[in-house]
């Protein structure tokens, strides 16, 4: 009986795995800028910054793969502050008060309703 050596299989680098991340992170994060800045946000140094950054992190032979881990971390990280400010942003202007307002506009601004009385308001005699 001839027993054949097990064969290992190598893991693959993980920085093949996560090529494909950071590009998908660089244009949310540029949708974020753009929807921030407007349709002028190639023009701002926050642009020129998240270009640079990402440039200057790409993956080569010579490079380890931690740091470029690192780079893709912050970046989630930054994509996420950019996009919870825009959504805190939206709420605000949605339900911050503007000066006193009736119960109903409050009710339906929270999309509910008062209910309505028929025969008056109940509590009176």
């Amino acid at each position: 009986m001839i027993i054949k050596p097990r064969q290992t299989v190598l893991p693959r680098h993980r920085c093949a795995d996560m090529a494909a991340a950071p590009l998908r992170v660089y244009r949310a994060i540029l949708k974020e800028l753009r929807l921030l800045k407007g349709p002028q946000y190639k023009h701002t140094m926050a642009y020129n910054y998240v270009t640079e950054q990402f440039r200057k992190n790409q993956v080569s032979g010579e490079r380890y793969c931690r740091a470029q881990r690192e780079a893709v971390h912050t970046s989630h990280t930054y994509l996420c502050l950019l996009s919870s400010t825009r959504q805190h942003m939206e709420l605000h202007r949605l339900y911050h008060g503007r000066g006193e307002c009736s119960p109903e506009e409050t009710a339906g601004r929270v999309g509910l309703r008062l209910p309505s009385q028929p025969g008056g308001k109940g509590w009176e005699n």
